[in-house]
């Protein structure tokens, strides 16, 4: 099993730099952006390691003797957004990911599902977070016949690069949860399109990402290791989907997600909060979690994802690193070079 870090957290520092962090960390593996929200800060000549085996020798070479490689491409975005200047740049980022991955001798790219609009000319997105009416159900047909229709075509074209595109059970996308994986996977006949296990998104909706990697077993391509602590407290005021968030300035600091939109303020006094592993469950629980995934895949790749943004970019690496290894030592699984 390689463990390793999800490299966005380092996107203040060059590549080399990081992969410095990462060795220093005791991990093997770096999760590389490739697109969708964020820029592919890390692969600064992708053009050209698409087309030139000297420009992917040169980029490969800054890996040897690291002690750190390549554990999986992320392009984590929203190729089926309405609005063309969003939905079709994160769709070709995912299929330029495919083939890049392909290129670097990689086999797993990270993405998520997306989320259409609700109706034909919509140019804002919508999820339906519970259906209890009619309508609501109109708009998830006419969104999953979308979706079905992409990852169909998306499928097959991962299949021809020897490549797997995992998923990230988020929240505003159409797949979110164990349900929507059958679902897409039975619409499209997917063989090359699974999940990539987020537990911390499962804990907030309420679920157990143990029970969930054992009953999708051989669908989960890949995971992360991200913790989220509920307040409980504010959560018995505001419920799970509080939706306190505040609206960023442009003169604020603020990160954008394509064409005119751009995340929000967290709210204050929040119902839930992404955390460093053993910050919302303990070292017990994430050896529990390493086992499910060594059960489905003994080579599966864990990457930490750092946002707890009470701990600094390198201090939340640590505290997170120190309780992956000796979740993964507990059950006799050494992170590997």
């Amino acid at each position: 099993m390689k463990l390793g870090v999800y490299n966005a957290i380092l996107h203040d520092r060059p590549l080399p730099e990081a992969l410095k962090v990462i060795a220093g960390l005791g991990l093997s593996g770096i999760e590389i952006n490739t697109g969708g929200f964020l820029p592919a800060v890390h692969v600064p000549t992708f053009d050209d390691i698409l087309v030139s085996d000297a420009a992917r020798d040169d980029y490969l070479g800054i890996f040897e003797g690291t002690g750190v490689s390549i554990a999986g491409l992320n392009c984590n975005g929203n190729p089926l957004h309405p609005k063309p200047e969003i939905g079709e740049k994160h769709a070709e980022d995912v299929r330029r990911s495919i083939r890049l991955a392909e290129r670097l001798g990689q086999n797993r790219v990270v993405t998520m599902s997306g989320l259409p609009g609700g109706e034909p000319g919509a140019t804002v997105t919508n999820w339906i977070v519970n259906a209890w009416n009619s309508a609501a159900l109109d708009v998830l047909d006419y969104q999953w016949d979308i979706a079905a229709k992409f990852w169909r075509e998306t499928d097959r074209f991962a299949a021809d690069h020897g490549v797997k595109v995992a998923l990230e059970l988020h929240p505003q996308n159409i797949v979110f949860n164990t349900a929507d994986v059958y679902r897409l996977v039975e619409l499209t006949g997917a063989t090359h399109v699974g999940v990539e296990l987020d537990a911390s998104h499962l804990f907030w909706q309420q679920m157990d990402p143990v029970a969930v990697v054992r009953e999708l077993g051989p669908l989960v391509f890949h995971a992360a290791a991200k913790d989220v602590r509920v307040n409980t407290e504010n959560a018995r005021l505001y419920g799970v989907l509080d939706n306190r968030f505040r609206r960023l300035s442009p003169e604020e600091n603020r990160t954008n997600l394509g064409g005119d939109e751009w995340a929000n303020e967290w709210p204050k006094d929040s119902a839930w909060d992404f955390v460093a592993l053993g910050r919302g469950h303990d070292t017990a629980y994430w050896a529990e979690f390493l086992r499910a995934l060594y059960e489905v895949e003994p080579d599966m790749m864990v990457n930490i994802e750092h946002e707890d943004v009470s701990l600094g970019r390198i201090e939340g690496l640590e505290v997170a690193a120190g309780v992956l290894l000796e979740a993964a030592r507990s059950i006799g699984v050494l992170a590997q070079a």
